[in-house]
């Protein structure tokens, strides 16, 4: 690598945008606020947050325009970092919550879209890991790699909430997030066996 040439590269760009420019800026961390109000210029939208805190019925503020995504709240201004980023076009589901109960892809969802509703993340799914789909994936030992795997669980136990006894057809159909760790199989063994109440 051409140490030099780099340095004369940073060195441009300090000039241009400033001596901080290439250093790193650590930025403060952010607190935890449950109840989010979106500041659309003048106008207030209430938004809520996840189910854990929604139930503790604290209610804050946050500063964040209308459009951020939903996603990027909830990790950054939430610090609520159990819902992953995985590819930023609502294809892959690493991003899924609960939207009023239906698994919803957060990395495109505006934050002013879920005002009124009830936003449930995987730290909202239980305390302590009781949920029977979180109880039915420890027992199939489903995680491999485990990055999709909370987006995977909020996708199962909302599946599990509208249709309590699926069938490996309605668990394809629902199922339609993705493992690059192809754990799909381990996947639909531990659907069937939350169904049957882990």
């Amino acid at each position: 690598m051409d140490y030099g040439r780099t340095n004369t590269s940073m060195n441009r760009l300090r000039a241009r945008y400033g001596p901080r420019c290439g250093t790193r800026q650590e930025a403060p961390l952010p607190s935890v606020r449950p109840l989010v109000h979106v500041f659309p210029s003048s106008a207030r939208t209430p938004c809520h947050a996840p189910d854990q805190l929604h139930r503790q019925r604290q209610a804050r503020t946050v500063n964040v325009t209308p459009d951020t995504p939903l996603l990027w709240v909830l990790r950054d201004t939430l610090g609520l970092t159990g819902t992953k980023f995985g590819c930023g076009i609502a294809q892959c589901g690493a991003c899924t919550v609960h939207l009023d109960g239906v698994a919803t892809r957060t990395c495109v969802l505006p934050v002013s879209a879920v005002a009124g509703k009830r936003v449930t993340t995987i730290e909202g799914l239980s305390k302590n890991r009781a949920h029977a789909v979180q109880r039915a994936w420890i027992a199939e030992d489903v995680p491999q790699c485990g990055y999709c795997q909370s987006g995977q669980i909020m996708a199962a136990a909302a599946l599990l909430a509208k249709n309590p006894h699926p069938t490996d057809a309605d668990i394809d159909t629902a199922m339609t997030n993705i493992c690059r760790c192809g754990t799909y199989q381990r996947i639909r063994a531990a659907i069937h066996r939350a169904a049957q109440g882990a």
